[in-house]
């Protein structure tokens, strides 16, 4: 594929204002405001212009994080290849929202003709899909490194600042409650809410925009009467005494980055992050202070949805040492005609395990690989005279499946990032010079390669497939159409920022979203493409 990348030393520098983001998933402790202070604007047309009678929102219709409760990515409508170079910019949204990390990291959700869209200030809009009008705007200016987001059911919008889920009237934005869930002011939330059956479920993580993985925090899911913000249950993702009770007040870890995905009967699936502090400290080099696997860290959880009670895990990293979180939001399909998910994250690794038994069916390694995959056990074991300071590790902290994957039942399309990080036992040493992407097609059966298509920038864009057509965004601002075939390009467009999230696809538009201005003139805004403009 052709180098579609900006100067090498743009994205190096780029790339640390995410570094931490990616890394650490962690959120604003900024206290949301009220629902008197918060704003709720319809909208209002420029002076002289018609309404637009061709096209009415409904204010209505559900709307899910991954297209569909299996977080599948996949979308159906007029879009192929045959007519994808057809796609023309129908307007833009200027994105204004001021955090650390850019101005947005989420994907759009689209319901009865209406863009529902969170920035990384936690503000929500809703915005007429034809005309790129708003029709309404709920503002919060809470800071958020992301990745945020919103899920829209049962007349509502459901999402989260960095201190409390909320939910929102869909046709007003008016806020209907909200619910505080850090229990201090070093934890934090960054992910999209999941919504099934009358429940809304939230996850704190171990940290927030002013510090990442503090000591003593850690990550609590959190389900929600949908109606009240009434707290129904909850699950510790890394329990009580984080795995040693001398040292609770310096062992950390896991939560969720994304929303979890629900079965047919009542199953809900999800991954959580890494253990903390890794890969140690000065007193306890490569994670002595949290001996064991350190559930349930890095591990693909099914829970009972309407009770919490656990069915089954598969850690995929014990003990990690790297910051390898198994952050991706699980996709449910089939392998050889029986129920399965499939799961990856930093370390690389893509994994499909049964659904039922919690089994592992096939494990795949995407992009650079040198030799580190298993030093997590090497700690377990007290081998540490195996494990060398200053060794270069890949994928690094900002490397391996860090955005959701979608597939079409028959192939998983995987964004990957190629990026080194270099380790001592009681720190990260900083990020490799290397940052370039992947898009891998992955057998969803066998998970044998089919094809694989490199960038010059790295992915941190999350797959979209629409028939025959396989949506993705490069850091550089580029949003591409790749054959779901042969990976090649069908079509590409320059974003007017630096983009570091997916697309959403409704019938024949997709809107991409250039969040990051890292470089001078850059203006971040959501772009939306439509068959004929």
């Amino acid at each position: 594929m052709r180098d579609n990348g900006k100067p090498a030393l743009l994205a190096l520098a780029a790339l640390v204002v995410v570094a931490m983001a990616l890394s650490a998933c962690g959120s604003s402790s900024d206290k949301p405001t009220s629902a008197t202070d918060a704003t709720s604007t319809p909208n209002a047309a420029p002076p002289g212009s018609k309404p637009d009678t061709a096209a009415k929102p409904t204010l209505t219709g559900s709307g899910y994080s991954n297209n569909d409760l299996s977080n599948t990515r996949s979308v159906g409508g007029p879009i192929t290849s045959a007519n994808v170079t057809q796609l023309k910019p129908a307007w833009t949204h200027p994105l204004t929202a001021k955090s650390q990390y850019g101005s947005y990291a989420s994907i759009p959700i689209v319901a009865g003709g209406v863009v529902y869209s969170q920035d990384l200030e936690s503000n929500v809009e809703a915005i007429n899909l034809r005309t790129g009008d708003v029709l309404w705007k709920k503002t919060y200016g809470s800071p958020d490194q992301g990745p945020n987001g919103i899920v829209v059911g049962g007349g509502r919008v459901f999402g989260a600042t960095a201190t409390s889920a909320f939910a929102l009237d869909q046709k007003t934005g008016k806020e209907i409650w909200s619910a505080k869930l850090i229990r201090n002011d070093e934890e934090g939330i960054d992910m999209t809410p999941g919504y099934h059956h009358g429940l809304v479920y939230v996850s704190t993580v171990p940290g927030n925009n002013t510090k990442f993985y503090n000591e003593g925090t850690k990550g609590i899911l959190w389900a929600l009467n949908a109606k009240t913000g009434k707290r129904v249950w909850s699950f510790d993702t890394a329990p009580t005494k984080t795995w040693s009770a001398k040292n609770t007040k310096i062992n950390l870890g896991g939560g969720l980055w994304h929303a979890p995905a629900f079965d047919a009967q009542g199953g809900m699936y999800f991954g959580v992050g890494n253990p903390g502090p890794w890969p140690g400290n000065p007193d306890y080099p490569w994670g002595k202070s949290r001996p064991g696997p350190n559930l349930y860290t890095n591990s693909l959880v099914k829970l009972d949805a309407k009770t919490g009670k656990m069915k089954w895990y598969y850690q995929l990293t014990p003990h990690d040492i790297y910051d390898w979180d198994l952050q991706d939001p699980p996709i449910l399909t089939k392998v050889k005609g029986k129920p399965a998910v499939i799961e990856a994250g930093k370390s690389g690794i893509v994994i499909a395990v049964d659904r039922k038994s919690g089994k592992l069916l096939w494990k795949r390694p995407v992009g650079q690989h040198n030799g580190h995959d298993h030093d997590g056990l090497l700690a377990v074991k007290g081998q540490y005279s195996k494990l060398h300071e200053g060794v270069e590790v890949y994928p690094g902290i900002l490397g391996g499946v860090i955005a959701p994957m979608a597939s079409d039942g028959k192939l998983v399309y995987v964004p990957v990032v190629n990026n080194s990080a270099t380790f001592s036992g009681s720190a990260s040493q900083g990020s490799g010079q290397s940052n370039t992407g992947e898009i891998v097609a992955l057998d969803v059966n066998t998970g044998k390669i089919k094809w694989d298509q490199v960038f010059q920038a790295p992915a941190f864009g999350a797959t979209t497939v629409v028939n025959d057509v396989v949506f993705a965004t490069t850091f550089d601002g580029q949003v591409y159409a790749l054959s779901a075939k042969t990976g090649d390009t069908v079509w590409s467009a320059a974003l007017p920022a630096n983009s570091n999230t997916g697309v959403a696809v409704s019938g024949n538009t997709v809107i991409a979203a250039g969040g990051l201005a890292a470089a001078q003139g850059q203006a971040p805004a959501l772009v939306a493409y439509r068959l004929g403009g």
